[in-house]
Order: structure tokens, then sequence, then C-alpha cells
């Protein structure tokens, strides 16, 4: 994209208008009297559109687990012509069969810049994942790298959500529910099977995406905490309808079973003038978390930080959970402070928005990522301990850096090309060497 490009797609971000709330009921109409009254399919649709029901959970799923958006479009989306298989470039979906479980910790630099020109999903290069996306199980972990906008092509995926973390460079995304823009230290969620379109408001783009194929994100439950904290569900936004009414051919891609699939439309499959319902894309900024911590000794556990998790079918177990290091205060007393050393049933893929992560002080960099693969012991890097341990006790503020963690259920399994990545660190183990014995029987 040009310059110029880049400043029309600024200038329309900046004017974008949200309607806020996760998970609630939302109705928007890009045209006054766009929306039928009292009903979703009358006999004829008002101002000629065609009504049509996007699910994105089984019919009788509990109500509060049930998904499904009304859109009222210029045509429906079953117009169009057959799909073919597309090259899928560096995307790869489960199962994961290249390499076997690594139980080593792993960590990679940022990805190079990408040749030219590339845009998001040219620009998706898979790490790896687990489950089953024909069945609906499991996560991968893509990270994607552009330098131009996405010029008439759009872009859905039927295997799962994307959870979309810019790193560098924002984001306008255009969806069949209307705009939004995503930031470097904001987060968009875009459901299963919605389609958009990705522009840059910058020269470059970089970030992480998690691809979720099982139950959709929701925010978690509070227990004990009660009825406010961590992420609000006031803070996330939703579109408000913006519609294309574009004639010609336009490139529509598809995620299905792990592969591409593309199919030439004769217009714009953006084309949504209003809509109602559950189903649909949100925008969050992270630094409105509302982090919870200990004001007495210790610190607890990081599922305090968790922002969305995807609920698997054994209670606290996520398929997935989306965890955010926000700017917070540190006041334990008698408290290491840094993240402790452990190991843990879950499996652990972390990233860097900005600034320093304070368990790591060096090596770990925006734009780069770690993998703790289950039980794979790990903690502070020996600086970061020696410092900790002999640092005076003052409350402290930790608002230098902005980390995120994927976490699931099982093992990750590396992509092919993510094991011999030029950009994965060799020696990682070395940061814990030097560690001295302190035993005094």
């Amino acid at each position: 994209m040009t310059g110029t490009g880049n400043e029309q797609a600024r200038k329309t971000a900046e004017g974008l208008v949200y309607s806020s709330g996760f998970g609630n009921e939302h109705s928007s109409e890009a045209v006054p009297g766009a929306l039928p009254v009292g009903r979703n399919s009358p006999q004829r649709a008002p101002l000629g559109l065609y009504a049509e029901q996007l699910s994105g959970s089984a019919f009788t799923e509990p109500r509060r687990h049930n998904r499904r958006s009304w859109l009222y479009r210029i045509r429906p989306s079953a117009a169009h012509p057959p799909f073919a298989r597309a090259n899928r470039g560096e995307i790869r979906s489960a199962p994961f069969t290249e390499c076997l479980p690594d139980p080593n910790r792993l960590r990679w630099n940022p990805l190079p810049e990408p040749a030219d020109p590339t845009d998001f999903v040219d620009g998706l290069w898979t790490l790896g994942g687990n489950g089953d996306a024909t069945q609906r199980s499991g996560m991968a972990v893509h990270l994607y790298h552009a330098n131009t906008s996405m010029d008439r092509r759009v872009f859905s995926d039927a295997d799962g959500e994307l959870l979309i973390v810019p790193e560098r460079g924002g984001l306008l995304l255009r969806t069949e529910f209307g705009l939004l823009r995503a930031e470097p230290g904001h987060v968009a969620l875009i459901p299963r099977g919605v389609r958009f379109r990705v522009e840059l408001l910058d020269a470059t783009a970089r970030g992480y995406v998690c691809e979720n194929y099982g139950r959709p994100f929701e925010l978690p439950d509070l227990g004990p905490i009660g009825a406010n904290g961590l992420a609000n569900a006031r803070d996330f936004l939703a579109p408000t309808a913006a519609y294309e009414d574009v004639e010609g051919p336009v490139e529509v891609l598809n995620k299905f079973g792990g592969n591409l699939w593309t199919a030439t439309y004769g217009h714009s499959p953006l084309d949504v003038v209003a809509w109602h319902g559950s189903h649909l894309p949100y925008v969050y900024d992270l630094r409105r978390f509302n982090v919870i911590g200990s004001i007495s000794y210790d610190h607890p556990d990081p599922s305090i930080f968790t922002v969305l998790t995807s609920p698997s079918d054994t209670p606290g177990l996520a398929g997935v959970d989306f965890v955010v290091f926000a700017p917070r205060w540190l006041v334990g007393e008698d408290t290491f402070r840094p993240p402790y050393f452990h190991r843990n049933v879950m499996t652990e893929y972390m990233g860097l928005i900005e600034g320093a992560y304070d368990a790591k002080a060096e090596g770990f960099v925006p734009g780069g990522g770690s993998l703790h693969n289950m039980m794979s012991a790990h903690g502070p890097d020996r600086e970061t301990f020696e410092r900790a341990s002999a640092a005076e006790l003052a409350p402290q503020k930790i608002d230098d850096g902005l980390a995120f963690m994927f976490e699931t259920r099982w093992p990750l399994t590396l992509t092919a090309q993510a094991r011999d990545a030029g950009h994965l660190q060799r020696g990682y183990d070395d940061v814990w060497q030097g560690l001295q014995r302190h035993f005094r029987p």
C-alpha cells in the first residue's frame, strides 16, 4: 500500500464509532430502516436486502453459549462460484505431524522482514499447535508480517476464531459487521467464519495470531474475586454496520480443513447493511485490563491475568487461555517478585508486544516468542534472579513492558519451518546457566 493509502486507512480508522460489551446482543444498521422489526426473516426484507443467519454454535447449545447473528445484505452468501485449492504458503493447521512434540525450552527472534509485496494472509507463518481443526479441538500459534494491504481480497477461517495481537503497525479490519481499528496494545477477535480484509495503517505490520479451534473465547468466571475485575465486558468494542457496494472481481479466501480455498466473486462479500446478534468481532485495549494481585506476600498464580478463555469439557481446564501481563504494582513483603520457577501441566507460548518482560533480562524482544511445553521447567533467568533476590522491597511499578501468553492444555507441536527457522535462538538454555548453589545446611 502506498503512503497515501496508509494515510487514507488511518483517516478512516480514526473516525470509527463502536458499540460496547462482550457477549451482548448487539444491533446496527448503516441505512435507517434496514433492520426488520419484530422478526428476523420477513417475507420481504427491508430495502430489498437478503436476510441470512450466521451461526457460530449449534442451534441447541445452551443460551449462554449460543452465538448467532442475523445479517441483512445486498447479496446472499450462497451466491458464489465454486472454490478451488489455493497455495497455503506458510500456513499450517492441526493435526501437526511434521515434528515430534519437544520438551525443550525454545525461543525465537521476530520474523524477518517480509518480501515485497506481502499482505496479512500471505504473511501468516505458523509456529505450531495441537488438536485437530476438523474435530474443533486445540489451537494454533501463527505470526504475521506484512507490508501492504489486502487489495480486493477477503479472508475467512472456517476452522476457528482468530485472536489477532498486533506488535508493530496498526490494522484497519474491514469485516462483514463493520470496521475495527487494532493498534499495538490492542487485540482483535474475529469469530469463526466471519469474512474480513486487513488494511495497514503504517508502512509495515507485525504481530501474533491465536487460532482457536475449540469453544469460542469467553470472559473467565471471577469466582471469589467477585463481580468486578480482570477484563471488563464494557471495554470490548464491537463494530457498527458499514457495507461495501462494490462490483467487479474480488478474491475470497477461505481456510477450511487446514487448507486455503479460493473463489473469485463478482462483488464484495462485505455487503452487510444491517445486522443483529451475538456472533461478531471485537477489539479490546489490553491497557484497560484491571489487574488483580497480592497486597500482602507472595503473588497469585498467573491465571489471575486471564483476559479470555476457551473452556473445555473439564471445568477449569482451558483449551486455550489468553493471558496478559499488563502494567501493575508489586508490593508483596518478603516476596520474590518476578514470576517464580515452576513446571506446569499447561503449555505456554509467550510473546512480547513492547518493552521488556520482568522475568527475562535479555534475549526476549518485542515480536519474538518463547515456548515452554507442558512440564518444562522455567522461570527467571540468572540475572533477573540475582537482581530480584537482593532488591529493596519498596512498592514497584511494572509499566515498561506488555507481554502476553497463549496457554493451552496440550503440548504444542512445532511446524518444520519453526523448528528449522533461522530466527530460532540457539542456546536458549544458557539463560539459566550460572545459577549458583546457595544451600547452607
